[in-house]
């Protein structure tokens, strides 16, 4: 395949998939976000910090809307830089990912990663809504998920590579030193130190919409970036695929 094939393959995958997930946020995770907002701009009316006025109204609609329609470009952005790291770890293992077709092995590939780069982390540290936490632990909060998720992604990286010199149960070791290795880090890493302030009802909703709306990103960038593949290269055979 030529380079610029290859390059465009991701970015259009990318920008499609992130198209997916910023309308589908729009949708699903604004609501919860507007309800979060409006309950901590009561909380800062009641002690006198701003002014429930007709001007604050006009500035925050306007903010408001600009963060919504800013929100589809950023997703897309995000679409392209995850399909950047899909392509290329693709491209590299493909021969021995599991699969009769590009489509489900790209699918599957995307499946892995959203497992170990997204729910592991999620299941530590889940997502919270704006405003929840406090801005002295914002980088200690920060630091802890991109630890977790570093090493959760170094880690099934890492065990893959092994399981490649073994020669019997090849996955079943790998797949069971990567459990063992996660399941301390998680029990290790500190919970997260803020406490929520909002109902449990809103903010569990919140979470299960951003998980559905990351988890539909994840399923469709394989999917489409496998349907380009097939398109470009229909005999999985080839010998030189990639030239």
């Amino acid at each position: 395949m030529k380079t610029i094939t290859f390059i465009l393959i991701i970015l259009v995958s990318g920008a499609l998939a992130g198209l997916v997930q910023g309308t589908t946020n729009l949708v699903m995770v604004e609501p919860y976000l507007d309800r979060a907002i409006e309950i901590e701009n009561q909380v800062l009316f009641t002690s006198g910090q701003i002014t429930d006025s007709k001007q604050f109204e006009i500035e925050y609609e306007s903010y408001r809307e600009w963060q919504k329609s800013g929100q589809v470009l950023s997703a897309v952005i995000f679409g392209v830089s995850i399909a950047t790291l899909l392509g290329i770890i693709f491209a590299i293992f493909k021969s021995s990912i599991p699969g009769r077709n590009n489509l489900v092995k790209t699918t599957l590939l995307a499946g892995m990663m959203w497992a170990t780069l997204y729910v592991i982390p999620f299941l530590k540290y889940p997502t919270n809504l704006p405003g929840t936490g406090d801005n002295e632990t914002l980088g200690l909060r920060i630091g802890l998920y991109l630890s977790l998720l570093a090493i959760s992604g170094f880690g099934a990286l890492g065990f893959y590579l092994f399981s490649r010199y073994l020669t019997h149960y090849k996955k079943i070791i790998a797949l069971a030193g990567y459990v063992v290795m996660i399941s301390a880090v998680m029990l290790v890493l500190p919970e997260s130190p803020d406490e929520t302030k909002v109902t449990s009802d809103l903010l569990n909703s919140f979470r299960m919409a951003s998980f559905i709306t990351m988890s539909l990103f994840c399923a469709s960038l394989g999917v489409i970036m496998g349907l380009f593949w097939i398109w470009r290269n229909p005999n999985v055979q080839k010998a030189k695929q990639y030239e």
